[in-house]
């Protein structure tokens, strides 16, 4: 198993996700983080999968590392799925592995808005929120819902201004920031949905099958 590389002092941010597929929002999620918060590096972290969600035809994970590495430009922004080789299936354990293995690291945990909103669900979340400072990036039509949920209610005493977003790294956590920006109205969920409307119906693939006809791609 080998990490991405890094040095003690290093700024880095931690993205994760299932990324099935990923797409220009996740993109601009990344570039925001790298800009705002002055850090080195994102770790695009995909998972093996979200142990909220069903892995029913989730596509493997070198597929959508893959993808993720196509859509991604900015060489600071780092593509990895060490998660699977280490055996977290959740984010605590992802960060209590790092502190250990990177020590001087200022990690910093990234998400949208959308999923603070479910933060409160995820295995021992505040344990994740004393360990690592945590970055949100508004989402469309997510990110007011969020903050008046039960994560961001823990979090109001500790959320700072978007004005100190440089500060964040080298916060003691808990720590909070919202950071609004250039927004994508695409969604992982919503890209499925249209490439499942797209696909051929099985009498139709049945037809390709026995003759000439459009290929699917």
């Amino acid at each position: 198993m080998r990490l991405p590389l890094f040095s003690r002092g290093m700024r880095i941010g931690l993205f994760g996700g299932s990324f099935n597929p990923p797409h220009a929002g996740h993109a601009l999620v990344c570039d925001l983080a790298l800009k705002r918060l002055g850090l080195d590096r994102v770790w695009l972290m995909v998972s093996p999968g979200n142990p909220l969600k069903s892995r029913e035809a989730l596509p493997p994970l070198s597929e959508r590392m893959a993808a993720a590495r196509r859509l991604m430009r900015d060489p600071r922004i780092v593509v990895t799925g060490f998660e699977a080789d280490i055996g977290a299936v959740y984010s605590y354990q992802t960060v209590d592995y790092l502190r250990r293995a990177c020590p001087g690291v200022h990690f910093v945990w990234v998400m949208g808005g959308d999923n603070l909103a479910a933060f409160f669900r995820w295995r021992r979340w505040r344990d994740i929120a004393r360990k690592v400072p945590i970055l949100v990036v508004d989402r469309p039509g997510a990110t007011h819902r969020a903050e008046r949920g039960i994560a961001a209610s823990w979090f109001a005493r500790r959320r700072l201004p978007e004005a100190q977003a440089k500060t964040l790294p080298l916060r003691r956590p808990p720590a909070l920031i919202v950071l609004h920006g250039p927004r994508s109205p695409l969604s992982s969920t919503r890209l499925r949905a249209q490439a499942s409307n797209l696909a051929p119906s099985s009498a139709s693939a049945r037809g390709s099958a026995e003759g000439p006809g459009q290929r699917s791609v």
